[in-house]
């Protein structure tokens, strides 16, 4: 069936099944939003709908900014006057009316997260379904030796004091500093007070005396000497209570000192490495967010990069001397006190501003960039005069550095920004994660490990976890493995299967945004609401086409009503109803031009229709432009899932060489 205006302004009539009053339709009355010109349009229900037609016809207009912003207004309508007053009222479309509105839904293009925090994991709930996992299943690992984690109750730690070390006399340690700096008179000062006599100093055991301290300046390891004992048949309830001593001053880690060996040996209740004794505590999901204090890497704050000073920036050409604007912070010569300080450094290290910044010595340069706080003397050549003043120059790396801050205006972090670059995080290299959090593995993979798998990876280790996970754990993951799952496939089933979970929002097409919050909607099981999608196959390769419109049948068939805005056939043929708005754009655009099922609509003469039918169509042309003759080269290219080893690809007309 074809529907054709009998007027530009709003009357639509079915030419096959005439009216289609009903409670089946979503009826929109007189819309004149932007260049629509006061249509009607009535939009079957719990189908898939598209809209199609010239770009800047009003295809927008109508399901966006019609159709959704009424949605919109009257959900925020049902809050109470008190609750709108913070978040504002929203203006009603130019519409007469709208009838049969669900919830609606709107998965735009342009609604992609900006926050470097969001990735495609915490977007699609995928990581913290994972870090549930991690935090229930996973076995840790000693950052310093590798040696697997282990874990004892009292009783075991008992057990083990008294096998060891039969009749053999030890000592009994609580840690209570490991590898720190300070002086540490308070604890000192603290411990003596609850009425212990010793500690171990850095390997040495010593009395506690009024006021004792260390150096602060060095690295010190303390324990508390809780008890000196033999271990054997008579000492079992003195054991037990200076373990449970122990246990508690060293918050849950005690130190075991032979005698006669002075070998150490350390027991904990918390999960310890076995030579070390390094602990780390029990792990929870959050212990695997970078978005947590509690699992981020406390260099880069969980972003997995850092801003680092480029000096190339800083001195993008060496040939030229300060004055003509050598060092590009500062620009060329101008009569202020920062020259004059740098003049005031090249008195005493041989060089001035009309030096080429090549040839100022390495001493010089530091000076300049990194600052100093030193005298200097300068000899007034006019009288003769050596005078002295002390330089307190902050340096220009110095300075850059300073500003790079929250608080910083706009105008000074563009400025700091053009001379520093984003660099993987030392620390964490770029895995955004603590070093403890990184050293917990399942199938020795860590969590980040797992995040730069592409999906079709991940849901093989998934799966695979069914068969290699001992009987406690599958118990204890069914449930997990079973959602994460389940969440991988629908992602999957909209052509997603190339994307890994640590990809950044902020880098997704507007195509693959889309395809991600659709893939969310259907997970959530919701019916009866209206979706609106504004050209979701935008980037997605044709084999993968069907696999998105299936997603979107599917969202359908649970009872969801679907409005596209498309110009891909694919989509528009396989839809169930068609809206063409035209027959032009802009001023020539905004009417109902044809309406009806895609096989109704091949009888109709609009542009769109004569596409579909195969009337008109787009040859491929016989010869190309011959081009100029250069190509472009990419070299090293390893942006997202680039391998920086693609091969030269090349036709006759066009050649592209990248390596």
């Amino acid at each position: 069936m074809c529907a054709k205006s009998k007027n530009i302004s709003h009357e639509i009539v079915d030419v096959e099944n005439g009216s289609m009053n009903g409670p089946g339709y979503l009826e929109v009355y007189g819309a004149r939003v932007h260049n629509l010109k006061n249509i009607d349009v009535k939009i079957p229900r719990n189908k898939l709908v598209v809209i199609t037609g010239l770009s800047g016809s009003g295809k927008s207009s109508l399901a966006f900014d019609t159709i959704y912003a009424e949605g919109q207004r009257r959900y925020m309508e049902t809050f109470s006057a008190y609750a709108r007053q913070f978040i504002g009222s929203l203006e009603r479309p130019d519409v007469d009316k709208i009838e049969g509105l669900s919830p609606v839904i709107s998965i735009e293009q342009k609604t992609v997260n900006k926050n470097p925090r969001s990735t495609v994991g915490t977007i699609t709930e995928v990581y913290d379904f994972l870090r549930l996992l991690y935090a229930r299943v996973a076995d840790a690992h000693s950052y310093n030796t590798g040696e697997k984690m282990v874990r004892y109750t009292e009783h075991q730690i008992l057990s083990l004091i008294a096998k060891q070390y039969n009749d053999q006399p030890i000592t009994i340690l609580a840690p209570v500093v490991k590898a720190r700096k300070g002086h540490y008179r308070d604890l000192f000062e603290h411990v003596r007070k609850q009425g212990f006599i010793k500690v171990r100093v850095d390997g040495k055991i010593e009395d506690i005396t009024f006021g004792m301290r260390v150096d602060r300046y060095k690295t010190h390891d303390i324990e508390i000497v809780i008890d000196r004992i033999v271990i054997d048949e008579s000492s079992g309830e003195r054991l037990k209570k200076s373990v449970q001593t122990a246990l508690k001053y060293g918050k849950g880690v005690l130190m075991v000192l032979e005698k006669q060996t002075d070998k150490v040996k350390h027991f904990s209740r918390l999960l310890m490495c076995p030579s070390t004794g390094i602990s780390y505590d029990e792990p929870e999901p959050n212990t695997f967010s970078f978005n947590s204090p509690y699992g981020a890497c406390l260099h880069c704050n969980g972003l997995g990069e850092v801003s680092e000073i480029d000096f190339k920036k800083v001195i993008p050409d060496n040939k030229k001397s300060i004055k003509k604007g050598g060092l590009a912070p500062l620009g060329e010569y101008k009569n202020n006190w920062i020259f004059k300080q740098i003049e005031a450094i090249g008195d005493k290290y041989g060089f001035n501003l009309n030096t080429p910044i090549g040839e100022i010595s390495e001493e010089g340069m530091n000076t300049i960039l990194y600052g100093s706080n030193e005298v200097i003397h300068v000899k007034n050549e006019y009288l003769g005069v050596l005078s002295s003043y002390s330089l307190n120059f902050e340096g220009i790396i110095n300075f850059i550095s300073s500003q790079d801050n929250e608080n910083a205006t706009i105008s000074i972090k563009k400025w700091v920004r053009g001379f520093m670059n984003r660099v993987p995080c030392p620390e964490c290299k770029g895995a955004r994660l603590k070093t403890e959090s990184l050293h917990f593995k399942i199938l020795d993979k860590n969590i980040s490990e797992l995040s730069n798998l592409d999906l079709i990876e991940l849901r093989k280790w998934i799966n695979a976890l069914k068969d290699k996970l001992d009987e406690r754990k599958q118990r204890i993951a069914s449930e997990i493995i079973r959602e994460i799952s389940t969440r991988i496939g629908f992602l999957l089933e909209v052509g997603l299967d190339y994307i890994t979970l640590n990809r950044t929002a902020r880098s997704l097409s507007g195509g693959e945004s889309q395809r991600i919050r659709l893939a969310t909607q259907i997970g959530s099981q919701l019916t009866g609401v209206l979706y609106i999608l504004d050209e979701p196959s935008i980037g997605l390769h044709q084999r993968d086409n069907k696999r998105l419109i299936e997603a979107l049948k599917e969202l359908r068939d649970v009872g969801n009503s679907i409005i596209v805005v498309e110009h891909d056939k694919e989509m528009i043929m396989s839809a169930d109803y068609i809206v063409d708005i035209g027959p032009g754009a802009g001023r020539k655009g905004g009417a109902i031009v044809g309406a009806g099922t895609p096989d109704g609509m091949k009888d109709c003469k609009t542009i769109t229709c004569q596409y579909l039918s195969g009337v008109m169509e787009i040859d491929v042309p016989a010869t190309r432009r011959p081009g100029n003759g250069k190509s472009l080269n990419l070299f090293g290219a390893t942006g997202n899932n680039l391998k920086n080893h693609s091969p030269l690809v090349q036709s006759k007309d066009w050649k592209i060489s990248i390596k």
